[in-house]
């Protein structure tokens, strides 16, 4: 037998026990370098949006919290922010937080948008840029290469969302229509993964939008990741919940999703059930 063989069948031995098991939480993520996870502790305000390092930390929002934890969710690091700091994300050992200092979803622009940026070491803060561009409030951001690209608030009855672009220094470049009808207070949280934007918006039901890199709409889903998406391996994600544990205090978790042509992604496996409450 050669030694592509043998490879080829302990994988396939290794992979029979999921393929009869009938139980998604059985796929395989051992390969992944982050899993379903739940943050340890809780807080005031829902989770906004998380993001990693792409190495061995998440990050997550939590409305007046930036919390760090490791890969399994334990608690590194928190620091109390200013309220509301919504999506985030990672870009050079940097956290870029969407924050609105005013009125969302305001239709005459009355927000105050703000990009704030952290250390991912130590979340020191280190710096605030003006996104007043952003009409209707500063709630989600996403980046790529040197490009970042923030969104938000809509109010209601308005048919299209916006995203806006900047630079490398937050600069604003222009701001982009997406065709994708009305969804409730506009886009909470973004990515950009595997070619493609994925944008978590409220509603009832809750609506994930895909676009692409000219925003472009290529699929609209009744799916929540309205809490926080990223991406974490070729057609892996990380998909946040809340859990609200009181009236006024809220958990975080993390389940690992794939991309599905019905439903727009998928769970592939979940924190425990008795990890955290629903």
């Amino acid at each position: 037998m050669t030694t592509f063989q043998l490879a080829f069948r302990r994988i396939l031995w290794a992979a029979l026990p999921c393929l009869f098991a009938g139980s998604y939480v059985c796929a395989a993520t051992d390969a992944l370098p982050f899993g379903a996870a739940q943050c340890e502790g809780d807080y005031p305000g829902h989770v906004q949006g998380v993001c990693t390092n792409e190495k061995d930390a998440i990050y997550w929002s939590f409305t007046t919290v930036l919390v760090k934890t490791d890969r399994s969710g334990r608690l590194l690091k928190k620091v109390p922010v200013a309220n509301h700091h919504g999506d985030l994300c990672f870009h050079e050992n940097r956290l870029y937080v969407a924050v609105n200092l005013g009125k969302f979803n305001d239709p005459e622009g009355n927000a105050d948008s703000w990009v704030y940026v952290y250390d991912a070491d130590s979340l020191d803060f280190i710096s605030k840029h003006e996104t007043q561009e952003v009409f209707h409030g500063a709630g989600g951001i996403g980046v790529v290469a040197d490009r970042f690209f923030v969104v938000g608030g809509l109010p209601d009855g308005i048919e299209e969302n916006y995203v806006y672009e900047y630079d490398s220094e937050l600069k604003f470049i222009g701001k982009h229509v997406i065709a994708s009808g009305w969804t409730r207070l506009g886009i909470q949280t973004a990515t950009w993964h595997d070619d493609a934007w994925w944008f978590g918006c409220y509603g009832t039901p809750k609506i994930l939008l895909k676009t692409d890199a000219q925003f472009q709409m290529l699929g609209r889903y009744e799916m929540d990741a309205s809490l926080g998406i990223v991406g974490i391996a070729p057609d892996r994600y990380l998909v946040a919940s809340g859990p609200r544990i009181s009236p006024k205090r809220c958990m975080g978790t993390l389940a690992v999703y794939q991309s599905d042509s019905k439903t727009g992604l998928t769970v592939v496996s979940a924190p425990k059930a008795d990890d955290a409450e629903e």
